[in-house]
This record gives C-alpha cells, structure tokens and sequence, in this order.
C-alpha cells in the first residue's frame, strides 16, 4: 500500500481533553484478527497484518488526518506500537483495558491521552449486578492522571453511570447491542437462536445506542457502526452519513480497516470529510 506524505482530504477534529483528535479514530480489532465474523476470517486478518503492514496502515491513517488509535494490549502490539513510534508516527492512544491488563503498566509505559474499561467486562459485570467494581476502577485510573471512560456495547449501561452520576470523561458504545444473553435473544427473535448468537447485529439497534449518546454532554465514540463489516459496501457510506447525523459535535467514530482489497483508510476518510465539511 502506497504511504503519502500528506494527502489532500483531512479527517476533521474535534475538542477531547485538552486537544483536538479527528472524529474517526483507527478502530484495533482488525489489526489483531478480531473479526466478529468467524474464525476464517479472522484468521485472515492476523494473517496479513504483520508488523510491517499494521504500521504501513497507520501511518497511512495518518496522512489522512487521522491522529487517533483505540489501541488494546494483545500480544504483538506494544511492539508494534514502538516501531510506529520510532518510525516517526503519531498518534494519541484512546486505550480499552481488558479485565487481565495492568492498566498502571499501561499509563506509564505508553502515556495514552485516554483510557476506558472494555465493553466486554463493562457488559459482563452490568448483567452480574457488579457494576461497582467498575466504578471502582474508573476511580483508580482517575488517579492516574489520565481521562478515564467506560465502554459497553448496551445503551443501558450508559443510562446507568450518568443516572449515578459517575466521574468519568467519555463513553465508548458499540451501536450494535450484541452482548445480549441466550434468553435475551430468544425473546427478541420470536423463541429462535441463531447460531453464533454473539455476533448478531439487529437493524434496529444503532437508533437505541445513538439516543443515548445524545442524552449526554460527555463526548462518545460510536464504534461497529458498519456492524463488523456487514454493511454492504453501497451502504457504507450511509451508515457513516447515519452515524455523524445522529451523534452531536463532540464525539467520534472508531472505525477498524482493513485494506486488504480496497484503500479503506482513503475511501473512509473521503467518506467522512465529505459528510462533515458538508460538501
């Protein structure tokens, strides 16, 4: 893939913190081989990406404005992360913090702008009546210095923490509530199941999760709002256009890439530049 220097569409910032980030950031799954698609093709994917293309591309993402990376801790990556370092990249690093992770290693080691406990705990501990525990790591990473968030793929839960008032700095929501349980499912599906019921992606769902960002002044990042790449690639666009319509001003998209076949960093950020400079 063909790195430029500067290209001539800039994805546009908005204010996070004491600086300006672009409203989409580089999404990490598909660096990593997170497909929520299968096995297959997540094996694809961390098949492709070595080293070398995971910073060929961000530093693409760069070129193109976009100065943000919700960056996780998964094997290779605080190596890759070095290399796009030393190679001269820069990025602000929005961190999700899985429930194994030493997130004070983390702060100190890479110093991110932000971090935010990963939707799957978040999910997790909200269906087991334990969200306390995660209020009680927000307040140990407030200590750290550093913005502090709470992901979750369930717009319940973001009700939850502004009804209790948390203090916490943003909030990352998957549009596509696909943590619901067995039994939740079979009650949305008329009794059926489908198979691989974790990767299920309703429709309807994104309206719900947009509404609740919207209910808050604290900024969002809306992320799987091309549902893991379901989203037909006429539609793409559309579901960008969908995604900026309905969240407000100060919050964002994390968008994952994977240019394999096609130049997603080019074609997303002439997506949203167009959308958001109203052209």
């Amino acid at each position: 893939m063909q790195q430029v220097a500067g290209a001539p569409v800039q994805v546009p910032r908005m204010k996070f913190g004491n600086v300006e980030i672009s409203r989409m950031v580089i999404g990490v799954n598909p660096l990593y081989g997170f497909s929520h698609y299968n096995n297959n093709f997540s094996r694809t994917m961390a098949e492709w990406y070595t080293q070398e293309r995971v910073c060929e591309v961000l530093h693409r993402a760069n070129a193109y404005g976009i100065n943000a990376f919700n960056y996780v801790t998964w094997k290779r990556s605080p190596e890759d992360w070095a290399r796009f370092v030393a190679e001269g990249g820069t990025m602000h690093l929005i961190a999700q913090v899985a429930a194994p992770d030493d997130v004070a290693a983390l702060v100190r080691d890479l110093k991110p702008l932000a971090v935010h406990r990963q939707g799957e705990v978040v999910d997790i501990a909200y269906r087991e009546g334990k969200m306390d525990t995660v209020r009680e790591w927000c307040k140990q990473v407030r200590d750290m210095g550093v913005m502090v968030g709470v992901g979750t793929h369930k717009p319940e839960v973001i009700a939850l923490v502004e009804e209790q008032g948390w203090d916490v700095d943003f909030y990352a929501g998957c549009v596509y509530n696909r943590t619901r349980t067995a039994e939740e499912w079979k009650k949305v599906l008329g009794g059926e199941i489908l198979e691989m019921p974790r990767e299920i992606y309703l429709q309807s769902d994104p309206a719900r999760m947009y509404a609740v960002m919207r209910q808050t002044k604290k900024p969002c990042f809306a992320f799987k709002i091309l549902a893991a790449g379901r989203v037909e690639d006429q539609a793409i666009a559309g579901a960008f256009r969908t995604a900026f319509q309905s969240i407000k001003a100060n919050d964002g998209v994390f968008v994952g890439m994977f240019p394999r076949y096609k130049d997603e960093v080019k074609e997303n950020a002439e997506i949203v530049h167009r959308i958001l400079a109203g052209a």
